[in-house]
């Protein structure tokens, strides 16, 4: 039998660490759409063929 831990505690983080994480959040995520919004078409869907080829997801 496993034993499994029901007792969480959350993650204690100061003001200054989750200002940092969601300035760091939201500039990784603009990023990723800007990246798409000005990305060729073609571009993309290689790399979303490449990555269904890499994780074994069929795609023809």
């Amino acid at each position: 039998m496993l034993a499994t831990n029901t007792h969480s505690t959350p993650l204690a983080l100061g003001q200054s660490a989750r200002i940092s994480t969601a300035i760091f959040a939201g500039a990784l995520g603009f990023f990723f759409l800007y990246v798409a919004a000005f990305a060729n078409a073609d571009v993309l869907h290689n790399a979303a063929h490449d990555t269904r080829h890499a994780i074994v997801a069929p795609c023809h």
